[in-house]
């Protein structure tokens, strides 16, 4: 079984804190919970990042559970790498990244 390296840009980091504070904000550990079920799931990522289709130009994006948020990423095969670009709401259109 393959294992990947995890690496998370700090964009995605951004995108990450700004939706905790926000949820922290409309109940207190709301966000809290949001932001440790994000780092759960891109830590599975280690192990099943191949699970995830294609959705668009080699970026693979899985939803988080509980909440209405995409990680986005794609896989460099050659040195075993996920990248983590970007964490953003499904109700935004998935290419706004390129704007950041």
């Amino acid at each position: 079984m393959l294992t990947f390296i995890v690496k998370i840009d700090p964009e995605a980091l951004q995108d990450i804190q700004q939706a905790t504070d926000w949820y922290n904000e409309q109940l207190p550990g709301l966000g809290d919970r949001f932001q440790k079920q994000v780092k759960q799931q891109i830590n599975s990522l280690r192990m099943n990042a191949q699970n995830y289709s294609i959705r668009y130009k080699m970026v693979r994006c899985m939803i988080i559970k509980k909440f209405p948020f995409l990680v986005h990423f794609t896989i460099e095969k050659l040195t075993t790498t996920v990248n983590v670009f970007a964490v953003i709401h499904t109700s935004r259109n998935p290419t706004i990244w390129k704007e950041k």
